[in-house]
């Protein structure tokens, strides 16, 4: 309960103080391509429960229809916006809403497109869905260029299933059994801290 009091009023007061930024951006977007400011995408939320998240368009319209639903080095899908809505991880903003009306987390595992969770095994999907997911968490630190990796890989799709997708998941099960307040705080800072250097 106190998790998801902080939750919700640190994101009501994020998009409250941020008011100013996102509203440039979703302008700056609407300015340099055609379509949707925000880009909704299904994805699996807490035990299995689906939900539409959040995030400033970066691609080009339609852009899963013209490729995969990861994305890879320079992909030709990404806008100029979104190079750097990307780099500086600007486009996760708007998932503040959907911390607000409780369907993530402030931290918590990334949450996925259901093909890619139907790759978890049994029980380690049973923990990783028993919390809410988050906008950021340790996997998302460390693996903030993983589409550069991906891109060197051969076969993307089949890379991100059997050797990213693992390790994160080893991540997700060690907060989701080890969470606490204090560890919540410290993944925030760490995570600004990166995005600073």
């Amino acid at each position: 309960m106190a998790k998801r009091i902080f939750d919700l009023i640190a994101s009501a007061a994020g998009l409250l103080v941020l008011a100013p930024l996102l509203a440039a951006l979703a302008l700056i977007i609407k300015l340099e391509s055609p379509g949707p400011v925000f880009f909704r995408q299904e994805r699996v939320g807490r035990f299995g429960k689906l939900f539409r998240i959040h995030k400033f368009r970066t691609m080009v319209t339609d852009a899963e229809r013209k490729g995969l639903q990861i994305t890879i080095g320079a992909d030709k899908r990404v806008t100029r916006v979104g190079v750097v809505l990307r780099k500086y991880k600007l486009d996760e903003l708007p998932q503040l809403i959907d911390v607000v009306v409780g369907d993530m987390s402030l931290v918590g595992p990334r949450p996925e497109v259901p093909r890619y969770v139907e790759c978890y095994p049994a029980d380690v999907r049973d923990i990783v869905l028993s919390v809410r997911p988050g906008i950021t968490d340790w996997a998302s630190i460390e693996f903030k260029d993983e589409n550069e990796i991906l891109g060197a890989a051969k076969d993307p799709q089949q890379a991100y299933i059997t050797e990213v997708l693992p390790i994160k998941l080893g991540y997700y099960v060690k907060y989701v059994q080890g969470r606490t307040f204090f560890g919540d705080l410290w993944v925030i800072v760490s995570t600004i801290k990166s995005l600073v250097r």
